[in-house]
């Protein structure tokens, strides 16, 4: 197993409550979240930037 300090950009949601589940789906695709957070907002293109840590198999 090992573990990946990834940073991802995700899309905001009309509903924030959404936000979580979009951001487990979107690290989904890349290992196990063990960690996340959002690192910065940006309004003028409306995504936020991730950062996590994941592991794989």
């Amino acid at each position: 197993m090992t573990t990946h300090f990834i940073a991802a950009e995700i899309d905001l949601t009309e509903n924030p409550a959404e936000l979580p589940q979009k951001v487990e789906a979107e690290l989904q695709k890349r290992g196990e979240p063990l960690r996340w957070a959002i690192a910065d907002v940006d309004d003028t293109t409306k995504t936020v930037k991730v950062e996590a840590v994941v592991t794989e198999k």
